[in-house]
């Protein structure tokens, strides 16, 4: 994982510092998307996202990297591929720790046939650092703004890794005008915070512990995206197509005496998305880690271009 600019140390690092094990580097990085994302101060209290002047399907469409402006703070954007009017924009949600750079070569592949996005969360590669502590409100604001810019009124799929899936999935259930699809590449689960503490006692001694003690940290809020992490309930999104991808190596079993139940408890998050539609379903990506979309891209990528079809045939049939 890498953090831009180069002073911020990223997540990785800061945990091998302590924890000498790759395990242990993975599962932070998957417990990072516990948190959602937001953005407060000021101009985002005063912000109403869905106000029609925000809308810019009218303006040029981006090609390429572009900063946009999202309630007075910049935002890097990447889009490729050809718009077409009534298709879905896919928008591709990074990981935490990660940025545009990890997921440009899967969007360079859906671009063939698909008008993609991506964009940096606030305190993410380029975009502005946050001021203060993120919540979930704020980061749901920054990713209107970013869909008012590239897709406007029109309908778009989110896919998103880790982090960003999670941020999707918590945004689609109150934004169904314009969420049409969704794919959760192992995404993490509702519940994370809860799973840590219970698979991993306060007793626990040596590695475990400072693992316990590293991810409450990251969850309070102590990592570069300032995202304070917290649990919730799986709300519907109606009956939109859903996929969510879970990985298939059981790297989390490799963690001293609690990684089995670790494993256990992010197979029972990855169930719990399903909630999110009645056309929920979920697969295994069996080669992979949790890069799903980097061990295995053909199966990410399927599974998106699966769900944007079946998102674009309903928009088309109402």
């Amino acid at each position: 994982m890498r953090i831009v600019p180069a002073p911020i140390p990223s997540l990785e690092d800061l945990m091998l510092r302590k924890i000498k094990t790759s395990v242990v580097a993975a599962l932070c990085c998957t417990v990072l998307g516990a948190g959602a994302a937001g953005c407060d101060g000021d101009a985002m209290e005063n912000w109403d996202p869905l106000a029609p002047a925000t809308r810019t399907a009218d303006a040029a469409p981006i090609s390429g990297t572009e900063k946009i402006d999202v309630a007075g703070r910049s935002v890097n954007v990447s889009c490729s591929g050809d718009p077409e009017k009534g298709r879905p924009v896919v928008v591709l949600m990074h990981g935490g720790g990660d940025g545009l750079d990890k997921l440009a070569a899967i969007q360079k592949t859906l671009s063939r046939q698909h008008r993609v996005c991506s964009y940096n969360r606030l305190g993410a590669g380029a975009s502005d650092r946050p001021d203060g502590p993120q919540s979930f409100a704020g980061t749901g604001k920054i990713l209107t703004g970013v869909l008012d810019r590239v897709a406007g009124d029109g309908p778009v799929v989110l896919a998103g890794h880790s982090l960003g899936g999670l941020i999707a999935a918590r945004y689609a259930p109150d934004h169904q005008d314009r969420v049409k699809g969704l794919v959760l590449m192992d995404a993490t689960p509702p519940t994370m915070v809860d799973d840590i503490t219970k698979v991993i006692p306060e007793s626990a001694t040596g590695p475990a512990a400072e693992l316990r003690a590293q991810n409450l940290a990251i969850f309070q809020g102590e990592n570069p995206e300032k995202l304070v992490i917290t649990d919730g309930k799986v709300r519907s999104a109606g009956n939109i197509p859903v996929e969510v991808i879970q990985h298939g190596k059981p790297y989390l079993a490799a963690v001293p005496e609690y990684g089995p139940r670790l494993e256990q408890a992010w197979a029972a998050g990855q169930r719990k998305w399903l909630a999110l539609s009645s056309g929920g379903k979920l697969s295994t990506a069996k080669k992979s880690g949790h890069y799903i979309y980097v061990d295995q891209p053909d199966v990410a990528v399927q599974a998106i271009e699966r769900v944007t079809e079946q998102a674009a045939r309903q928009t088309r049939g109402r």
